[in-house]
């Protein structure tokens, strides 16, 4: 008889809509679409093919970073947001910085001194 796993924390499985695709990537998928083919018709005959190929992949690869990267379970810019709270929370304020600045100042001067 064959044994099948089942994931005891269901919240990291995702559910998905058509193609195997979730709602998230389907979306983003459609976005680089109407956003890169118009950019590649519009521009092929400015530019030249190539580097309107070029243009739209570069534009379109955006979109596809969207839709697919994940860290630690969380999409790009959520996981972005928090990286920048948790620096946010680490960084000490410009007035501490500044006392302690001081603070190391007069114990360079009491030290020369001898006081």
């Amino acid at each position: 008889m064959a044994y099948v796993p089942v994931p005891k924390d269901l919240s990291k499985v995702k559910t998905k809509v058509a193609l195997n695709l979730t709602k998230r990537q389907i979306i983003c998928f459609v976005l680089a679409g109407v956003c890169g083919f118009p950019v590649y018709f519009l521009t092929k005959s400015v530019i030249g093919i190539d580097v309107a190929a070029t243009l739209m992949v570069i534009l379109m690869l955006s979109f596809f970073f969207l839709a697919m990267y994940e860290k630690d379970g969380l999409a790009s810019e959520k996981a972005e947001r928090s990286q920048a709270m948790d620096k946010a929370e680490e960084k000490p304020s410009i007035m501490d910085t500044l006392k302690e600045k001081k603070r190391r100042q007069c114990r360079v001067c009491q030290h020369r001194w001898g006081k």
